[in-house]
């Protein structure tokens, strides 16, 4: 195997402006701006996302003023009882699933507290004002410095796992990883991206805590620069990497990951709810969520079609499942469209598909049931085997079929499926991320040593009984037809699954191959071949060289574009799969809410 050429830390670089790097040069920044001001009371409004540690930041702002008047938030919020009752009905028992919140963030707070607190901010009548935490914007709206101090979801994960961090407006930094989560994931991040998309054209500063004690900071005026001229090219957002308790051994060769890790069973390489983009900034690197660009352009990003179908939310997840020399992932089935919104509060499921990108001679899939399925008796030893009375016999109920490199097999929602050992899989699937029922774990433990979450009550109610091996091989397995080509390149339809609002092509080439986004978003990997070149026919945008099994990002505004081989691969043939949406009536085709 050549050396790795994946590009871990991708960077967009940003020309005409310059970011600030440490408290001494970010602080005699900020300074400069009070001062240009020349107002008797400056207020500064210092706004943060959930996960940001307020104490670095307000260690770090001293301003060179003793006298700064300075106003933590937090304290402002609910107490203990009430917030819990606040966040309660999201939350629930289950151990892996909540409801989508409906809260914004004002719910937070003690509107009696938040009342006082201005009082007191109001009674400050010179110097250098501070009101910092999330909420910042909430409680002091008429800021004369607004900074936002933004966090990627993956470090504030990172922070959970240390007992960094609470959730918002809670202290329970020791509570286990998957409650704070769970909590994050269905109530406090969807109120913090609510209320900063509503903040980001007032930035005056964005501030990078995302590397403790390196903090970073741009302009406002900069990062939207940034911000509009990404959703003109395509770009890369920056993976993150995951062991498992089936992970593998091929992502640390591929991707050049620590080869002393016992193993790494995920890779996200586009999930821009959670993977972050980098600017470089004349040398400094400024860290944000990638799902800023989305919320600050949706239509260019998404497509108008897309934005009307999905709101501001990236619709196509691709990430990698890495088995190699590793076990098989639990046999799953993902919720039906109506399960999913009414137990869930979520406006579409997990459709996805299994792109292979490896897989030994004995690589296998789980796919669909067997013909002759008994639902009760597959339930009843389903629950048996969680009782810890014996293993569940797969192969008994759950078809089984051999797979190579470059098989494709489509998983629509309610589908029985498991990737098996010795595969890496490339999926392409719809982005409600965490919605997976497992059925059965093969009686191993997850890395904490505990066992991992088994979700029969909900499989059951999930599993289409009637996607048995004929149906299965008809409707899910190898589906390509070939519906174009050219001189040095041929285009096949992979995605054919009438259940799924995600498209798929594969496109194998020698020469240049022409795209357009037809007005709707394409994600790409390049599946085949050491590296190529994405190209504007006019000009549009900067040439883009993209690596092995790297994906990136094709913003619907874009139109035209080309991709050819280059450099090692320029003699080879390679290969790239993309997915797109189809929009033809998409919300009726695709009952998405």
């Amino acid at each position: 195997m050549k050396k790795s050429n994946f590009n871990k830390f991708p960077q967009i670089s940003v020309s005409g402006y310059q970011a600030e790097e440490g408290w001494e040069h970010i602080t005699q920044t900020i300074r400069e701006k009070v001062e240009s001001i020349g107002a008797p009371k400056t207020v500064i409004v210092l706004d943060a996302y959930h996960g940001v540690n307020v104490q670095e930041i307000l260690a770090g702002m001293a301003l060179g003023d003793s006298e700064m008047a300075v106003f933590e938030v937090s304290s402002a919020m609910l107490d203990k009882e009430r917030m819990e009752a606040l966040v309660s009905p999201f939350i629930n028992n289950d151990p892996v699933f909540g409801f989508v919140t409906t809260l914004e963030l004002d719910a937070f707070f003690d509107a009696e507290k938040v009342s006082s607190m201005q009082e007191e901010i109001e009674k400050v009548k010179e110097g250098v004002v501070l009101v910092l935490g999330t909420g910042a914007a909430l409680v002091a709206p008429h800021a004369d410095v607004l900074i936002y101090a933004d966090m990627p979801r993956w470090e504030i994960q990172l922070r959970f796992r240390k007992n960094a961090i609470s959730n918002l407006g809670a202290d329970n930094a020791n509570d286990p990883f998957a409650y704070q989560y769970k909590r994050s994931f269905f109530v406090d991040w969807r109120v913090c991206d609510r209320f900063k998309k509503g903040l980001m054209d007032r930035w005056d500063f964005v501030l990078d805590t995302s590397q403790e004690h390196r903090p970073k900071m741009v302009s406002g005026v900069a990062m939207a620069h940034a911000l509009a001229s990404t959703k003109e090219r395509p770009f890369r957002v920056v993976p993150f990497f995951d062991p498992g308790p089936w992970g593998g051994q091929w992502l640390k060769e591929v991707v050049d990951l620590d080869r002393s890790a016992q193993n790494y069973a995920w890779g996200f390489d586009c999930v821009p709810e959670e993977n972050s983009l980098v600017f470089d900034f004349d040398g400094v690197p400024i860290e944000i969520p990638s799902i800023n660009l989305v919320l600050a352009h949706p239509v260019p990003v998404l497509g108008e079609a897309v934005y009307d179908a999905f709101g501001a939310e990236f619709p196509i997840r691709f990430d990698f499942l890495d088995t190699m020399q590793g076990g098989n992932l639990s046999l799953q089935v993902h919720p039906m469209h109506q399960y999913i919104k009414d137990q869930f509060g979520m406006g579409y499921t997990q459709n996805e598909s299994y792109y292979f990108l490896e897989a030994e001679n004995d690589g296998f899939v789980y796919l669909g049931l067997k013909e002759d399925v008994d639902p009760e008796s597959m339930m009843q030893e389903l629950q048996t085997a969680q009782e810890g009375e014996g293993p569940f016999d797969a192969e008994k109920h759950v078809q089984k079929w051999p797979v190579k490199k470059h098989d494709h097999v489509l998983i629509p929602a309610g589908t029985v499926h498991c990737s098996g050992a010795d595969t890496v899989v490339l999926e392409i699937s719809a982005t409600p991320f965490n919605f997976t029922f497992k059925l059965w774990d093969w009686g191993r433990m997850g890395l904490d040593g505990k066992p991992r979450p088994i979700s029969l009550e909900h499989g059951k109610k999930n599993i289409q009984w009637d996607r048995t091996t004929k149906w299965t091989q008809e409707n899910l397995v190898n589906r390509f037809e070939q519906v174009a080509s050219g001189d040095g390149w041929r285009e096949e339809r992979t995605g054919l699954d009438t259940h799924s609002f995600i498209e798929t092509r594969r496109h194998w080439f020698t020469q240049k191959v022409t795209h357009h986004t037809e007005g709707v978003v394409n994600v790409l990997n390049l599946i085949s071949g050491r590296e190529a070149l994405v190209e504007s026919p006019n000009s549009a945008f900067e040439p883009f060289v993209v690596h092995y099994a790297e994906t990136f990002i094709v913003p619907a505004g874009v139109g035209a574009y080309t991709v050819r081989p280059y450099g090692e691969s320029e003699w080879q043939e390679c290969a790239t799969i993309k997915a797109s949406i189809r929009t033809n009536n998409l919300k009726e085709n695709y009952r998405i809410d």
